[in-house]
């Protein structure tokens, strides 16, 4: 799809040309029900919490909106808005009611930053958490585990993962920020949402939690735990993005098999092909040509892509993933994300592989 024109000014010489989106797992443009619904949202401006008339109409917005979220995720249990996943990860893994603390080797970096010391769970080369049984026999513990990997898609067994856990008292905190309004959620204690990652507005998100009980309160607004003025706009926001359902995962899923098609026809690399993967991400190495030169090509002819987390690849360091996958290094650095969104089209797709194929061309003339 041609998303919108990209203008670059260039000394007297003004450049226009289409730019194709393909990295929605950074980030997905706002729904238009979303805006609509963000704008009735600050028409409302009264602070939910004020005990006045216009302070009770907001709280009413508020409150519905909540519900809406809740019921587009079939949760029955707590919402607690946040603003994103992130604070929702660090709610859940710095006040659950544990004695121990584990993450898989491939957590996104919210994770990570807040339990640098946590043991690391290992994956195998496919990116599928591996348990270490005998770890499993100590103390309560709560385990952060994504529902599917930000860099690479892979899926992981949860429902299997969650029962294990389940059955020996462990807690289960799952990281479902790509995968929330796209897939069921897991049968987890805590589970982080984002809006921006399915087309809601950036800045709101939601932890959700199976019992109170097990979460220390901080006090403050959201039951009492978790501190601030309610972002009533954006989640309204929210829950409208929610709405507009799923239905078109399946045309992801055949445009990214059209797409790997195309990538292995011209020499490339699709990481992990042999697990379950979300339809929506791929990450791809095109061996002898680095995911920054990949990028900077890409962007000259107004395809948006990313080498790994939107979070992490500006450092141009091979990230933590595909280095616990067990890909060496120069792999790692010749590997990128691509990631479809609810309004990609074969364009898209087409003006992609065109390029891809130019640079494999490239490569292999040098």
């Amino acid at each position: 799809m041609r998303n919108r024109t990209e203008t670059a000014i260039t000394g007297d010489t003004t450049i226009t040309r289409p730019t194709y989106y393909l990295d929605h797992a950074a980030t997905a443009p706002v729904s238009a029900a979303a805006r609509a619904a963000m704008v009735d949202g600050l028409s409302r401006w009264a602070n939910p919490s004020s005990p006045h008339a216009a302070g009770r109409a907001a709280r009413a917005a508020l409150e519905d909106a909540r519900a809406r979220i809740a019921t587009a995720l079939d949760w029955p249990h707590t919402v607690i808005l946040t603003s994103g996943a992130s604070e929702a990860l660090a709610i859940a893994l710095t006040r659950a009611k544990v004695l121990r603390h584990a993450v898989s080797a491939v957590e996104h970096d919210a994770v990570l930053r807040v339990l640098p010391d946590a043991m690391r769970l290992p994956v195998n080369g496919n990116g599928t958490v591996q348990l270490d049984e005998p770890w499993l026999d100590g103390p309560p513990a709560l385990i952060a585990i994504q529902s599917a990997n930000n860099e690479t898609g892979v899926l992981q067994p949860l429902a299997e993962i969650a029962a294990k856990l389940r059955a020996v008292g462990h807690l289960l905190v799952a990281d479902c920020a790509q995968t929330a309004g796209k897939l069921p959620l897991p049968d987890a204690d805590f589970i982080a949402v984002s809006a921006h990652k399915l087309g809601g507005p950036p800045g709101i998100g939601a932890l959700l939690i199976r019992d109170l009980a097990t979460l220390a309160p901080s006090g403050g607004q959201e039951q009492g735990y978790r501190g601030g003025t309610e972002n009533m706009p954006a989640t309204l926001g929210f829950a409208a993005a929610l709405e507009d359902g799923s239905a078109w995962l399946t045309e992801a899923a055949r445009l990214r098999d059209k797409l790997e098609t195309g990538i292995l026809a011209s020499g490339g690399e699709v990481i992990a092909c042999d697990t379950p993967r979300l339809a929506t991400i791929g990450a791809y190495r095109l061996p002898g040509v680095a995911a920054t030169t990949q990028l900077i090509r890409m962007d000259m002819v107004g395809i948006a892509i990313s080498a790994g987390s939107a979070c992490s690849s500006g450092s141009l360091k091979p990230g933590h993933v595909l280095a616990a996958m067990g890909l060496a290094p120069t792999a790692a650095t010749e590997t990128i994300r691509v990631s479809i969104g609810r309004d990609t089209g074969d364009a898209a797709i087409d003006a992609f592989l065109a390029s891809y194929a130019a640079m494999a061309a490239r490569r292999a003339a040098a």
